[in-house]
């Protein structure tokens, strides 16, 4: 990967020389042990050689990032991260290196040619050892504030470039915060730059974020902080820039942070609300400053003017780059509806532009098909889905919704429909939670009740399951579920008390989901009244035998199917208490 220059440095010979040299026969220094003492004999002798000129090879600094390298290697490979004494033989390498590089006597040259080098194993340290973390961060930093601000801004890109298989959050962290005060000292053709820049910035957080589980905790947001940094140097970039270049810059900046946000909300954190909720309020902050508005974030229009002022031609690896920018858009309201924080800095806008689109029949489509990417996404966790269903509703609700078809007007069945969109959605969201909990419990059948305890019990998806369930077979204005009319709803919740029946069945006695009073409220008011009325459909249509009584009594099969294996688990349940 190559950054914008208008000329060759000495820096660029440096790079075409050291690839060279990895081409052919390794530094013999690879194969001595990496201690303080060996690397304090290679850094004398890339002194020496600067000295006296002949370094025209790069052997001598291939020298030292060959012991750091091995150094990396070794505690990757055999664990000695954890080992207190190989931690601090690394950490005293690392602090000679610093001390070299501070120096009085040291030689720009020599530190040019280090930078090329050191930059991948020093980081790949830091991120190892938890004591070296400082000690490496402090020698990038002397690399970026004593080296060519467009070299050392490639250099970080090709070290962003090349994925770790260990700690490889902890190693982005450091290195998106260098790109960060990089970015900051570029004097021009800052457009350019950082068209280059945040391509490898988002394959990273592409590639990371969809492994980070909760148990990588504070990195995960870290690195989160991290990426928000590059924003925010590339946000004063653009205050020193006029015209359309600002423009154009401004409008990079404003899809970089909604690709963010989008991949933000996918944190897998338990509480992400406070984990993640002032990263998008700085991100919404950045959104402000490119001119977004909440009416142009809830009707995609925003996204789509940003994306017109990037050349499709010669930005297309870029524009790949910002694939999830309309789910970011969606999810920025989404953030600002639920967050008390973001919901505080957006004022009434948010208000003003949601009383916009309820009063335009235009706008108010356009917001409810950009919020269809969230809602059928799987990426996105439970909260951040019910509260755009909320957002869903409190949109098609109150709206004047005017469909002509066949000269009828449906306006007054708007929001209904839109209430039975919201249970279909939910219904899905709960069956691929309980789908999860089957697999899981699948492979967890045979471990024993003491490795399953720990954590949140029941999960938290059980009574949104009841609810739902509740909501279909026994609905809120009273009596049973109308059928045949609701008959796929009907199928659907018995579907999902079915999984939550089996899972439950799976577990000790100690892990049970369901208590008495609520198995037998599941069996006698909701799952017994069903029975006599889809008997009775049943024999009405076989009597009956037309093709709409057959079309019905087909339909209602697999609702008489699983309705009963329900009624099953239900009784085998029971007897247990």
């Amino acid at each position: 990967m190559g950054l914008v220059s208008t000329e060759a440095t000495p820096h660029h010979h440096a790079r075409l020389r050291r690839r060279s040299m990895d081409a052919g026969d390794t530094s013999a220094a690879a194969a001595v042990a990496p201690t303080p003492a060996r690397l304090r004999e290679a850094l004398a002798a890339l002194s020496k050689a600067f000295e006296s000129g002949d370094c025209s090879d790069g052997s001598a600094a291939a020298a030292v990032s060959d012991l750091l390298n091995a150094a990396a290697d070794a505690a990757d490979a055999e664990a000695d991260a954890e080992d207190e004494a190989a931690a601090g033989v690394v950490e005293e390498m690392l602090r000679e290196v610093h001390a070299f590089l501070s120096s009085p006597s040291s030689n720009q040259l020599a530190i040019d040619a280090l930078s090329l080098e050191l930059v991948k194993p020093v980081a790949k340290l830091g991120a190892l050892m938890r004591n070296c973390w400082d000690i490496a961060n402090a020698i990038i930093e002397f690399f970026v504030s004593n080296c060519n601000p467009r070299d050392m801004l490639s250099i970080l890109c090709e070290a962003v470039d090349a994925p770790l298989a260990s700690n490889g959050s902890v190693y982005f962290v450091l290195l998106f915060k260098e790109l960060a005060k990089v970015l900051v000292l570029i004097q021009r053709r800052h457009t350019e730059q950082v068209k280059v820049t945040l391509p490898a910035v988002l394959r990273v957080m592409n590639a990371v974020i969809p492994e980070c589980d909760e148990e990588h905790g504070k990195i995960i947001v870290d690195m989160y902080d991290a990426a928000l940094r590059i924003g925010n140097a590339i946000q004063e970039m653009c205050k020193k820039m006029v015209n359309q270049k600002n423009e154009e810059l401004c409008s990079v900046l404003s899809l970089y942070s909604l690709q963010n946000i989008a991949l933000v909300s996918r944190c897998k954190q338990q509480h992400i609300l406070s984990a993640c909720g002032s990263v998008v309020l700085q991100h919404s902050k950045i959104l402000t400053f490119c001119g977004f508005t909440y009416l142009g974030l809830l009707t995609g229009n925003d996204v789509t003017s940003a994306t017109d002022k990037i050349s499709k031609d010669e930005d297309a690896d870029l524009l790949e780059c910002f694939s999830f920018a309309m789910n970011g858009a969606n999810l920025a309201v989404i953030w600002t509806y639920m967050d008390d924080e973001i919901s505080k800095y957006a004022g009434a806008e948010l208000e003003s532009a949601l009383k916009d689109v309820k009063g335009n029949h235009t706008r108010m489509w356009q917001a409810i098909n950009i919020l269809r990417y969230v809602l059928s996404s799987t990426h996105y966790p439970w909260v951040i889905k019910s509260h755009g269903l909320d957002l869903l509703l409190t949109i098609a609700n109150e709206s004047r919704i005017e469909e002509i078809n066949d000269h009828v007007d449906v306006s007054s069945s708007g929001p209904q429909i839109f209430a039975t969109l919201k249970t279909a959605i939910l219904l899905d969201l709960v069956k691929d939670e309980v789908s999860r909990e089957i697999r899981r419990a699948d492979q967890d059948i045979v471990e024993s009740d003491q490795l399953q305890d720990g954590g949140e019990w029941p999960p938290p998806w059980f009574s949104h399951a009841l609810e739902l369930v509740e909501l279909i077979l026994k609905p809120p204005e009273g009596g049973p579920p109308c059928l045949p009319d609701h008959g796929e709803q009907v199928l659907s919740a018995l579907n999902l008390l079915r999984f939550v029946l089996i899972i439950d069945s799976r577990g000790s006695r100690s892990r049970k989901m369901f208590g008495e009073e609520t198995m037998r409220k599941v069996y006698s008011e909701w799952l017994m009244p069903l029975r006599p009325i889809v008997a009775g459909i049943q024999s009405e249509s076989e009597e009956d035998g037309s093709d709409v009584a057959n079309h019905i009594m087909c339909s209602l099969n697999p609702v008489q199917l699983v309705l009963y294996r329900c009624i099953e688990l239900a009784e085998e349940k029971m007897k247990g208490f």
